[in-house]
């Protein structure tokens, strides 16, 4: 019977290349065994030392490594801040790196990260010898610049005169270098590298603060079932000396050197 021999010999045929695949797909690396991680994809509005192109910032080190040990992946982005509050609010993005507490009352779609990522340290900073700044309202004798989206200096400077609304950091020392505004307002230690990496000349920071905030991750409500995990993780981090240790070198030492 001919015709029985070749369909069986057909099917053998196709029983062992379908073999043969399985045995190749299994190799490549798929276990059915092991979860992969998720990733959450994580608006980053900061800059060096925090952040970096090459992810080796301190915030890239700390959080990246929170997110691992709660089982995730952490991919940051970078969106301009008002865009990336409308993103993460609207689940286009999976959260926020850096925002103060209490950006949810507005944001509602965000849950914040009980345990805060860092304090931020909101400063002016200016190249005039005479400028002296204690309060938000002191301000309002000077031409101030900030970026779109920082919520905390647009809150404090809604009634102020002049005031210069940017969409980057490099456009707004790029202002206070041409002496196009008399204060800047930023973040101490990212602005302190921009002019260290730019070269700025005469630029100092206006001590002390104008606001002290800690700053939180905050992830679209759809992922809180991993709040409390970050959280913990973020503790372990700090609890066994690995937070300090790695702000001291990527944060304060290039500074005293």
């Amino acid at each position: 019977m001919p015709g029985f021999q070749n369909g069986a010999n057909v099917m053998c045929h196709f029983i062992q290349i379908t073999t043969i695949s399985l045995i190749l797909y299994l190799c490549a690396g798929f276990d059915p065994g092991i979860t992969h991680a998720q990733t959450l994809v994580i608006n980053d509005t900061n800059g060096p030392p925090f952040t970096t192109v090459e992810g080796d910032g301190f915030l890239d080190i700390i959080a990246g490594k929170a997110f691992k040990e709660a089982g995730l992946t952490l991919q940051l982005i970078k969106t301009p801040p008002e865009r990336a509050l409308r993103n993460a609010n609207a689940g286009i993005d999976d959260g926020e790196l850096t925002r103060i507490k209490g950006i949810n009352k507005t944001y509602t779609n965000l849950v914040r990260v009980p345990e805060k990522l860092i304090e931020w340290k909101f400063v002016a900073l200016t190249r005039k010898p005479g400028i002296t700044v204690r309060n938000w309202g002191d301000l309002e004798k000077y031409s101030i610049g900030f970026i779109r989206g920082w919520k905390i200096l647009e809150n404090n400077t809604k009634d102020h005169k002049n005031v210069n609304i940017v969409r980057s950091p490099a456009e707004l020392f790029s202002m206070l270098d041409k002496n196009r505004i008399d204060i800047a307002l930023y973040a101490k230690w990212m602005g302190l590298e921009i002019v260290r990496k730019k070269n700025i000349q005469g630029i100092r920071v206006i001590e002390p603060p104008l606001a002290m905030r800690e700053m939180y991750v905050y992830l679209n409500k759809k992922h809180s079932r991993h709040i409390n995990n970050i959280a913990s993780a973020l503790k372990k981090i700090k609890e066994n000396g690995e937070y300090q240790r790695l702000f001291d070198i990527k944060v304060i030492q290039p500074f005293n050197q």
